[in-house]
């Protein structure tokens, strides 16, 4: 049993609770749990001290107003324009759009653990590039008889592919490639061999701040207003009389 300034979380509570907290073990769920009723305990303590009104056992009137009392005591600043540009400075890799690729494979199926599966198939992709080799046209036509990935269907097509939506060694080979080209050598991964055509690349492009400049601003003053409702609960569990549970406290004034 827990008590929060004299008013009670029961066993019984916790265990209500407990639905909307998924974690990795019981106790860990049970933890959650509980943590969140007493925090949501200290703040409508909080607010009756304010005379915000509500009606206790009302879930949403309950919600509502803890929403109106972290507005009331928490003011967290907006961002100017020469942090939102320091951020932007700082983490560049975040405003940039990452390459397109328009390909299509032949996959030749074998799995790592399977050597004379690997060595079949990599003698038939070798195969089929010293085909394309002679007659590049017939990369539809051969995809469509011996590729064994679902777009054999249709002529061994991806359609747009962007980094990180493959397999990395095919995603070298992307970059690579000129566009129209056939990889001159199979591509090697945990599926097999692939005889690999890029015929799109759309190469990325950097944000410009003008554009990211509003994203940033939104960005920092959520990250900003997180870190301020995290020290006003420890600031409230520091002022408070609290048993059965440790949670974390804080004696320090909250950060504007």
């Amino acid at each position: 049993m827990i008590n929060v300034n004299g008013t009670t979380i029961s066993d019984a509570d916790v265990l209500a609770e407990m639905q909307y907290h998924p974690a990795p073990s019981r106790d860990r769920a049970l933890a959650e749990a509980a943590e969140a009723l007493v925090v949501r305990a200290l703040l409508l303590q909080r607010a009756q001290a304010l005379a915000i009104p509500f009606d206790a056992g009302d879930a949403q009137s309950e919600e509502d107003t803890i929403s109106a009392l972290l507005e009331h005591d928490i003011k967290v600043p907006q961002a100017n324009a020469e942090t939102c540009r320091r951020w932007y400075d700082n983490n560049r890799e975040n405003f940039r759009a990452r390459p397109l690729f328009d390909a299509s494979h032949i996959l030749y199926l074998a799995p790592r653990d399977d050597a004379d599966a690997r060595t079949a198939a990599k003698l038939c992709a070798v195969a089929a590039i010293s085909a394309l080799k002679t007659d590049p046209d017939r990369f539809v036509e051969i995809a469509r008889v011996e590729s064994k990935c679902s777009s054999a269907g249709e002529g061994g097509r991806l359609g747009q592919v962007s980094l990180g939506e493959t397999a990395p060694e095919i995603e070298t080979f992307l970059l690579a490639l000129e566009e129209g080209q056939i990889c001159p050598v199979p591509v090697e991964t945990d599926y097999g061999f692939h005889v690999l055509q890029l015929h799109h690349r759309i190469e990325g492009r950097d944000m410009p701040f003008e554009e990211a400049a509003a994203v940033i601003a939104r960005e920092l003053r959520e990250n900003a207003w997180r870190r301020a409702v995290s020290q006003y609960i420890s600031l409230l569990a520091g002022a408070a009389e609290v048993q059965g549970i440790d949670i974390k406290r804080a004696t320090s004034p909250l950060v504007q």
